[in-house]
């Protein structure tokens, strides 16, 4: 199978996504041709990637002074203290910023790396090599970083591309189906929000991707998810406007998995399924999505039997919290909580806001 090479455009930097299968083998020559100065290479290792992959990763280097660091990807892991363990050990081995971090694993690790590259002497060279579907359709490409703190999810971080991303197929191979499907919710957004034809032709093959044997359409899929983002990003890199079509579901997801204090029993792509499903339902609710593109919606979610019930992880005296996260959101002002939605399929609406007692009733009501 061929590599895919997409090219990412920011206002400050392009960088190539390579998408392909058994390429973590090909790492140091990626980093050789591309980042030629680099000397030392700190990899940040997910806990959850098999030692197989670490292993092929470290041959691949053996050119380079490396040094090792494991972390726990957990959402409670995810804070500030732990990135700060990180930037006094490289200041402490004297990286350059012509030196580099390599994160392999999730979304989870891929932040935290990303955010300690970001400060260390104001920016290293940083490499993505994410190892889940979520985090190579999603959190690998466009620079945000970011940690969790006491008053909701990812409200401390910078914006700070990558140098290179490499997502090798043959990573995903050995994930669960509940990790595949947190990967889909992603590529199902990127669909809604911005290609109707994309989202059609995913409902025509996503029977062939759930059985995830065929690896020429897993990368296809991987691709155009990507192409998708990489278009809004290149409109608005720093999210002023345009780039905040992204966060759709995002306002209820993120208050979903911090009302549940980040629980196993509710990941990333499952509150975001749950999200876009809340959203989908507020603009139908507001005349603004037809009950037609509504309905086709609803039935991909019943098809494949997607979270899409929030009665199954919240009772009505959690409705409180939840408000409360969202309205720390980031993309909130005057006190009121903004949505992304859509006005059908592939074309999204402009944000609208609601006060915290509309919220209430909305959510109340799905609570009965």
């Amino acid at each position: 199978m061929k590599t895919i090479k997409l090219k990412i455009k920011s206002k400050n930097k392009t960088y190539p996504v390579f998408i392909g299968n058994n390429i973590i083998k090909k790492t140091g020559s990626y980093i050789a041709t591309e980042l030629p100065a680099c000397k030392k290479i700190a990899i940040l290792i997910d806990t959850n990637v098999p030692t197989k992959f670490i292993n092929i990763l470290k041959r691949s280097l053996k050119n380079f002074n490396i040094i090792l660091i494991k972390f726990k990807s957990t959402e409670k892991e995810k804070k500030i203290k732990n990135v700060l363990k990180i930037v006094n050990l490289l200041l402490n081995k004297k990286f350059h910023r012509n030196d580099c971090i390599i994160v392999i694993g999730g979304g989870i690790v891929g932040d935290v790396g990303a955010f300690a590259a970001s400060i260390i002497k104001r920016g290293i060279r940083f490499v993505n090599i994410p190892s889940t579907l979520l985090s190579q359709v999603d959190s690998s490409i466009g620079g945000k970083t970011g940690v969790n703190s006491n008053y909701g999810k990812n409200l401390i971080g910078t914006f700070f591309q990558p140098d290179i991303v490499i997502s090798d197929i043959s990573v995903l191979d050995s994930l669960p189906k509940r990790e595949k499907i947190c990967g889909y919710a992603e590529i199902l957004k990127h669909s809604i929000i911005s290609s109707r034809k994309f989202f059609f032709w995913l409902i025509d093959n996503s029977n062939y991707f759930f059985k995830f044997k065929d690896k020429k359409l897993i990368q296809k899929i991987i691709f155009e998810s990507c192409k998708i983002k990489s278009k809004v990003i290149e409109k608005d890199e720093k999210e002023n406007n345009y780039r905040k079509i992204l966060n759709f579901g995002h306002t209820f997801a993120h208050a979903f998995e911090s009302a549940r204090n980040f629980s196993k029993n509710l990941n990333h792509g499952e509150a975001v399924l749950i999200g876009m499903i809340c959203a989908c339902e507020f603009a139908f609710e507001k005349k603004i999505l037809k009950k037609e593109d509504f309905n086709i919606i609803k039935n991909h979610y019943k098809k494949f039997n997607l979270p899409k019930n929030i009665k199954n992880y919240f009772e009505k005296e959690d409705v409180d919290k939840i408000v409360k996260f969202m309205k720390s959101d980031k993309k909130n002002y005057n006190n009121k909580i903004s949505l992304i939605i859509i006005k059908k399929i592939g074309q999204t609406h402009k944000i609208i806001t609601c006060n915290e007692d509309q919220m209430r009733i909305f959510l109340k009501k799905r609570l009965n």
